[in-house]
């Protein structure tokens, strides 16, 4: 598959097979964050990687998800994400407008998932002190997102974009997400 074809196939997932994620897959969708561009190079990012079952129980609580839709967006009970990727703001070497470097990764990783057949979903709702605690991250690290990851357990649809960018859930739990149209959006040499 090309990088197009990845790219529009992508779809936030939320349910997710109780299959593990190996190691060497989550070494390169890190490895892709690592190498996403950086302004200044000058990579603020390191990136906590959850795996173990029993941190990824404790870590499970730390989240929200589905703001639209909570709880029934929320992983049923056995379709939790199978691995989780906390993306770390070191504050020594940046402590302001990290964010642009953080999409960049957080998007490499998103592909690169993909592209080994895993799906995720990006989180910034977070209970941050939780996290911390359960992971032990020093103190001039921030924490800015995670990225869940597992087998997809679910599908999730583009829908055209209406009236509301709210996304819903059908009984059969299927995603239905609306993004508005190329045409709403492009404009070429003027506006």
């Amino acid at each position: 598959m090309n990088i197009y074809d990845v790219i529009i196939s992508r779809r936030t997932i939320r349910q997710f097979e109780p299959r593990p994620v190996s190691r060497a897959i989550l070494e390169k969708v890190v490895n892709a964050g690592r190498l996403a561009p950086s302004a200044a190079n000058m990579q603020p990012l390191e990136f906590v990687v959850v795996d173990d079952e029993a941190v990824r129980k404790e870590i499970f609580p730390c989240l929200k998800w589905a703001a639209y839709i909570q709880p029934q967006g929320d992983p049923r009970p056995g379709h939790e994400p199978q691995a989780y990727i906390f993306v770390l703001v070191n504050a020594r070497i940046r402590e302001k407008m990290s964010e642009y470097d953080v999409g960049a990764a957080i998007e490499n990783m998103i592909l690169t998932a993909l592209g080994e057949g895993i799906a995720s979903c990006w989180l910034i709702s977070i209970d941050r002190p939780k996290a911390v605690e359960v992971l032990g991250i020093p103190k001039h690290y921030r924490v800015d997102s995670v990225l869940a990851l597992g087998y997809p357990a679910q599908e999730s649809r583009v829908e055209e974009f209406v009236d509301s960018p709210k996304y819903w859930q059908d009984p059969d739990h299927t995603f239905h997400v609306p993004k508005r149209k190329l045409e709403s959006v492009l404009h070429f040499n003027k506006f």
